[in-house]
């Protein structure tokens, strides 16, 4: 009870900046060889620059069949955007698509529609736990209200510069595809059951990368809290 006590004291006592309110989490889901992705991606690439806005650029594998397999995609960025297709009650996956704070979705060359799923999430109440990272290789998550059905704690590292790639094979073959923030690793912390925890974090595959932490439903659900480190 003492560890827990001297724990709380800590989080209540983080910086006002790892108190302020979290960023909307705006995923992209995109891959290189699917035709209309480049002009979603380069909006999002944007979406970036907006301050209260995380956005992270998810590849996937899936369309790799037409002839250019995507240099950045990985199998468990489909699966995570499989989760949410379940979740949001969509027929299947697809490319662009952009989920906001794991709550809603749209069409990733929808931007009206996004910028609207963004400014309602950044307006929306939220009772979200304080988050501070300590040191490079741990994260504290504070009290909270946990949703029914539990909350998970993800580890995110990005890529935050702008990476161009020119495709030449498939429906994309000569053209040049912008990428910003693009998701590097994405790993699983543990639960997180609305008390104040600490989480190891992995060490970053790569030098360079931005580290982004979520606290999430499990399955898909919606996201709960989102901190960012540089």
């Amino acid at each position: 009870m003492r560890n827990v006590a001297l724990f709380s004291l800590l989080v209540a006592a983080l910086p006002l900046a790892a108190q302020a309110r979290p960023p909307v989490v705006v995923e992209l889901y995109t891959a290189q060889g699917c035709a209309s992705c480049g002009e979603a991606n380069a909006y999002v690439g944007k979406l970036a620059d907006r301050p209260g806005v995380l956005a992270l650029t998810f590849p996937v594998d899936y369309w790799d069949y037409l002839g250019w397999p995507d240099t950045f995609a990985k199998p468990e960025f489909a699966e995570r955007q499989k989760a949410y297709v379940a979740r949001l009650d969509l027929r299947e996956p697809y490319t662009p698509q952009v989920v906001v704070d794991g709550r809603a979705q749209a069409g990733g060359l929808q931007t009206e529609k996004i910028d609207k799923l963004v400014a309602d999430a950044a307006q929306a109440p939220r009772r979200a736990p304080d988050m501070a990272f300590i040191g490079q290789r741990r994260v504290d998550v504070g009290f909270g209200a946990v949703p029914r059905g539990g909350a998970e704690v993800w580890v995110i590292r990005y890529d935050p510069r702008e990476q161009d790639v020119t495709v030449r094979k498939g429906d994309n073959k000569g053209q040049t595809v912008p990428h910003r923030n693009v998701v590097v690793q994405i790993k699983r912390l543990g639960p997180w059951r609305g008390q104040p925890t600490a989480y190891r974090l992995p060490q970053a595959p790569a030098e360079g990368l931005a580290t982004a932490v979520l606290v999430q439903g499990p399955h898909g659900g919606r996201v709960i809290a989102a901190a960012q480190r540089d």
